[in-house]
């Protein structure tokens, strides 16, 4: 998603500029923080520059919740942006995979250049379009998709399709999860809700601090959704990006 600084430009310095088909590709930094943008005013990703796999935006750090229910050993990132989601799940999850579908390919060179994204065997990188990607994917292959789908200035459409979302489910394992990031919440009788229930036996929801909502489908149904303080310690201790106050503001989604 994009985090609106200010109506003219992110505060800081312009270190490098970089063009595609798509548009300007910016790379920002201030004195602690550097920051992609694709039109200097909204930001894709930020991180800060000592700690670059930490997750700085608050719902960028939610959408790592499912998680703390379910280790998975396959993830599936649709969207990289400066890597952020990538850099924190090879953190975090030291023994699983993770494939990233990211349409521009600038967008990868500058993840890897610019924002500390690490080579690694488990860390593979895909240039498509993550709307092909999911349709194409195996059943049953992954047991997490985590979606952050944004252009300069709004959500792709796909990330509201009853079919994106359906593609989703059915890559997804039988313990899977999906993580969608979006700017404002979904209607709730409307026909992405309807079909995310239909697909999905449990929803949870987060709303963060920039309005963001990130909205969770698990394909297992759950009696309790309450994450033990244990467990938030433990994830602490391998991503510190403050587990048990994000759990606080978790929400099943109501039907």
């Amino acid at each position: 998603m994009r985090n609106p600084i200010s109506t003219i430009a992110i505060p800081g310095d312009i270190v490098h500029v970089d063009r595609d088909k798509y548009g300007n590709i910016l790379v920002i930094d201030d004195r602690k923080h550097r920051i992609l943008s694709f039109d200097s005013v909204f930001e894709q990703s930020k991180i800060v520059r000592a700690t670059p796999n930490l997750p700085v935006h608050e719902y960028n750090r939610a959408m790592l919740l499912p998680i703390a229910f379910h280790e998975p050993q396959h993830v599936t990132v649709l969207g990289l942006g400066g890597g952020v989601l990538a850099h924190g799940l090879h953190k975090l999850l030291p023994r699983s995979d993770i494939q990233v579908f990211e349409l521009r390919e600038k967008v990868a060179e500058i993840a890897r250049k610019w924002f500390a994204l690490p080579s690694s065997d488990r860390l593979h990188i895909t240039i498509q379009d993550a709307r092909l990607a999911v349709d194409n994917l195996p059943e049953a292959s992954t047991d997490m998709i985590l979606t952050d789908l944004y252009s300069a200035d709004r959500m792709s459409p796909a990330q509201a399709q009853r079919q994106f979302i359906k593609a989703c489910s059915r890559a997804l394992t039988s313990k899977g999860w999906l993580a969608l990031n979006y700017h404002k919440m979904p209607e709730a009788n409307g026909n992405l809700v309807r079909e995310l229930r239909r697909q999905f036996p449990l929803l949870l929801v987060f709303r963060s601090k920039t309005n963001n909502w990130v909205i969770y489908g698990s394909k297992q149904g759950f009696s309790n959704v309450t994450i033990e303080s244990s467990r938030c310690a433990e994830l602490e201790k391998r991503l510190p990006i403050g587990w048990a106050k994000l759990r606080k503001k978790l929400e099943v989604l109501e039907l």
